[in-house]
């Protein structure tokens, strides 16, 4: 069986991902990372999702990206809310700088370790928030880089960044999930939860997630402040 590094944050994009992986016949490796996020929510999402779809292994790298700041996510300052994604065209300060990039390091570090040619991320270019580490150039471009940046590369192992929700709708993804049994109540994707662990609703990351639900015709099953 080919192994493969998978990217699992604990939202349902990521975990969608891993499913996809596994369907498509890997043993998947789960990597997160305690970056110093705003709370570790999505944290115990990811050891769930890892646990409940199969994973052979799940890590969790300790890095700390609040050396730089730089987002609402890793530094002091409010995270966005009821913000009109639509009519937003800048990159909004819940991007975390070169946040794919690191991760996709890792991951691609482990892979050389356990020989793996393969490495699965969650990212999207059409329900997504604008981060330019979510595009369909970046991946192309890492891809070119692994091969060109390791001893596994030089002596001919060709890496493959699989995107495979690159150019899915939210609530295309949601139904992948479904179609591939992702228990969705498992995952976490609010960018600000309350004390209680309640996702905001109000987020662009819940608001992208719930209007994903919505034209579903499901209820997502995560509790919410406000839907």
């Amino acid at each position: 069986m080919k192994r493969a590094v998978v990217l699992v944050s604990g939202g349902l994009d990521s975990a969608t991902t891993l499913a996809i992986c596994l369907r498509e016949g890997f043993e998947a490796y789960a990597l997160s990372f305690d970056y110093g996020q705003r709370h570790n929510l999505e944290l115990d999402a990811a050891k769930r999702v890892s646990a409940s779809l199969g994973a052979h292994e799940h890590r969790t790298a300790v890095i700390d990206l609040r050396v730089f700041g730089g987002s609402a996510l890793t530094d002091n300052m409010p995270v966005p809310k009821n913000r009109d994604r639509k009519e937003k065209t800048e990159i909004p300060i819940t991007y975390v700088p070169a946040r794919n990039t690191i991760f996709l390091s890792f991951a691609l570090a482990w892979s050389e370790v356990l020989g793996a040619a393969d490495i699965f991320i969650g990212a999207n270019s059409i329900d997504y928030s604008g981060y330019p580490d979510c595009r369909p150039a970046f991946i192309s471009a890492f891809e070119d880089l692994a091969s060109l940046a390791t001893k596994a590369g030089v002596e001919g192992t060709r890496f493959r960044i699989h995107a495979p929700l690159l150019m899915m709708s939210k609530a295309q993804i949601i139904r992948k999930g479904i179609e591939l049994g992702v228990d969705f109540s498992q995952t976490h994707s609010c960018y600000d939860p309350t004390p209680d662990s309640l996702a905001c609703g109000i987020c662009d990351s819940c608001r992208i997630r719930l209007e994903g639900f919505r034209e579903v015709g499901q209820d997502d099953p995560i509790p919410y402040a406000k839907r």
